[in-house]
This record gives structure tokens, sequence and C-alpha cells, in this order.
């Protein structure tokens, strides 16, 4: 009778440990995260950071993201800018389009107005306050991209120019009319010094010098309702005859790369450029007594260009939720400093990423992230390269060619009003 006891205990008990070690394999795999039995995924990304400085940090991010979901392969393509839009172009075309591709901010509403991008609103609109440059991210109120690493420009001061003058040397240019009294005081110098470097008439550069003190005016190309073109009004005249005042009047007139030169070898005093400057003198070790400012606006810092990379979904991608998570893994603050740290980039899109000691610690680089929010995006429009030609040519007769200022905006402000019309 005891032993029958003992092995009736036995198989009860044999039971419940079989029995809790089935419940315990059933709660671990309903558990929230778990990856064990899902199907596997593979991502396909299309990038364009394939500099050997940045390329090992981007390589890391998507390792450690595979290793946290075991059941996802993240397939890498690098992309130029060479033939980067093109290969673009022939992928949509064709239906072979990868899940995620990095696109430049003014690209984005060419493909989506093509019906190309997935929507992702749904999926990122808790993330909206905390991130920055959502304006060229957004084609007819949806959201078909996460803003990533943007980009703006400053002004780059060469302070050992401005000692020589009659300038007090922490003297720092607010507005026009100081922006105006340091290029001629550098200018003044004489010996081959030339007060600002104005850019030559080159391809998607001219456009981007004038539109910050045009929006710093209150100017809109298109209008209020987006019916009216607004580009030959007050605010385009006298953005345009401040510009021109310094083209005429204290500059060395070149392309972006040639002015950037002669800044740093001291030639050149006051230049507007991006980040890739900042790195420029930091990877070099230039020793240049130099600092940057906002830009100037009429009578307070005025407005600067925005653009940058963003990240988008195709339409046709089977894993949307699945590249946004991705997207978002990215982009979160801790991978932009990252980023930025191996990149020596000024403007992440997180703003909590602009609170790292990285950019606190940087006088420079603050200037950055304090540009980046008066910044201002071309009107998101699929057709932007067009608008895009008709203000430069226009910039080009007026500044090279001598043409009559109101005549020839006037002349351009009909022809981008002729295609808001035929939209």
């Amino acid at each position: 009778m005891k032993t029958t006891k003992i092995l009736l205990t036995s198989i009860l008990l044999g039971i419940l440990i079989i029995s809790c070690g089935n419940k315990n394999e059933t709660d671990k795999q309903s558990q929230p995260g778990s990856t064990e039995n899902l199907e596997p995924i593979t991502l396909e990304w299309w990038h364009f950071w394939t500099d050997p400085a940045i390329k090992p940090t981007i390589e890391q991010m998507v390792n450690e993201y595979e290793t946290a979901h075991p059941n996802i392969t993240i397939k890498l393509t690098d992309l130029t800018w060479a033939n980067g839009h093109e290969k673009i172009v022939v992928a949509f075309s064709s239906g072979t389009a990868p899940d995620i591709i990095e696109l430049g901010s003014d690209w984005i509403a060419e493909f989506a107005n093509s019906g190309q991008l997935a929507s992702i609103g749904d999926l990122v609109a808790s993330d909206t306050a905390q991130y920055l440059g959502w304006a060229p991210a957004t084609f007819k109120d949806s959201i078909v991209a996460f803003p990533w690493i943007l980009g703006t420009r400053v002004l780059f001061v060469n302070r050992d120019l401005q000692k020589q003058t009659s300038l007090d040397s922490e003297f720092v240019p607010i507005n026009w009319n100081d922006m105006k009294k340091l290029c001629f005081a550098i200018d003044s110098l004489g010996k081959g010094i030339y007060g600002f470097g104005s850019n030559a008439a080159e391809k998607h550069r001219l456009y981007k010098k004038f539109l910050p003190f045009f929006w710093s005016m209150g100017g809109r190309i298109f209008g209020q309702t987006d019916r009216f073109a607004g580009f030959a009004g007050d605010q385009a005249y006298k953005a345009l005859e401040f510009y021109k005042t310094l083209n005429d009047s204290c500059s060395m007139i070149d392309t972006q790369r040639r002015l950037e030169d002669a800044f740093l070898e001291g030639i050149v005093g006051v230049v507007i450029s991006g980040d890739w400057l900042l790195k420029r003198i930091h990877n070099e070790n230039r020793k240049l007594d130099f600092y940057t400012t906002l830009i100037p606006g009429p009578k307070y810092p005025g407005k600067s260009f925005l653009g940058g990379e963003y990240l988008s979904v195709s339409k046709a991608s089977k894993n949307r939720e699945s590249a946004v998570d991705f997207i978002k893994f990215i982009t979160s603050p801790e991978n932009q400093v990252r980023f930025c740290k191996a990149n020596y980039s000024a403007n992440p899109s997180s703003k909590v990423a602009t609170e790292d000691g990285f950019f606190t610690s940087d006088i420079n680089l603050q200037t950055f992230t304090k540009q980046i929010r008066q910044a201002e995006a071309p009107p998101n429009d699929p057709q932007w390269v067009y608008i895009e030609d008709l203000i430069e040519k226009c910039l080009e007769r007026i500044l090279f060619e001598g043409k009559p200022m109101a005549e020839t905006l006037t002349e351009t402000n009909r022809k981008i009003q002729e295609y808001m019309n035929s939209r």
C-alpha cells in the first residue's frame, strides 16, 4: 500500500512538471517581442552613405538591429549621387524598388506624386513632435518620408580678416546692414582680399543662396492659397537688391568649392556654406581663426535653406510596418548622435539628439542646430526642378547679364504662374 502511494505521487508530480513546462513554453511564445516562430523577413535598403568615414557605422547599426530581430535581414545597396536618382526611377518603373529608400528632400514630391511611396503617417504620428524637417516629408497631407540627417547653411566669417578692419573683433553681423558693413570693411583691405563669396551660375547652387534672403523678407514662391505665384513682389525685389549689392560691390564670384578654398586661404572674408565646410576645417586640421553665425535677416537673424536626407518606404513593399520600425531605429536620437560623430555632421533631425554634449560643447555645431530651426524648404512640388531652373535663370540674367531687375522678376513670376495654372 505504501509503495502504491509513492508510485501515484511520482506519477502526479511528473504530470505537473510536464504541464508547467508546456505552459511556460506557450507563455514564452506568446510574449510580446518574441521572435520565435516568426517568418523570416528581408528588407532591402538603398542608401547613399558610402564614405569610408561613415559606412562602418551604418553597417554596425544594421548588425545591431539584425541581432535584436533575428528574423529580419537588412540587405544594403550602395548608391551614388551621380546616378542614384536614375537607378531609383528605373527600379520604381520596373517594379523592383527596395523596401526602404534614402531620398534627397527635393525628390520626395516627385516619387510621391507618381504613387511610389507608402503613406507612413499612422506609424510615425507619435514621433512628429520630437523631430524637425517634416515639411518635405509631407505630400498632400500625407507623411511619406521620415527626416533623418538634415542640412542647412550658415554664415562663415574669417575673424583674422575682420580683426584687420576698424570693426570690433567681437562684432557679429545680425542684420543686412551689419553684413554689408562687415563685407565692405574686409573688401576695403585690398591686397586681393574680397569681402564676400558670391556664387557663379552654378546649377542647383545659386538659388539656395538667394532664397534665404527672400524668405527672411517674408516672401513665398507660391502664395498662401497655393494658387498665385509670389516671386515678383516687394519681398523678392528687396532681397535681390541686397544680394546684388554684395555681388557687385565686394565679391569674389566663383563656384562653391572655389569660394570655400578662397575662404580657407584667407582671400574671402565671408561665405555662406554648410556643415561640409566645418567638416573640412576639422578633418584637414586647418589653423583658421573663424566663427559661424546665423544668416542675417533685414532686422534680425533670418532664415536659411532646409534640405537633407529622408527615409521612405516603397508602396510596393510587403513589409511596411517592419520597414518603419527599422527606420525608427536608424533615426533614433542615440543613433543620430553616433552618425553625426562619425561623419562630423551638424544637423540631426532629432531634437533630443541636439542636446548631446557632442553638439552643446561645440559653438559652431550649435550655430547649425539653431539655424535648422529657422530654415525653410522649397515648395514640396513634384515639378520643383522646373521652378528651380526658372529662378536660377532669373538670377543669372540679373546678376551676370545686367538685365533689369523688376522686369526680369515679373517675367519669371509669370512663368511660375503658368505652371501653377496648368497643374
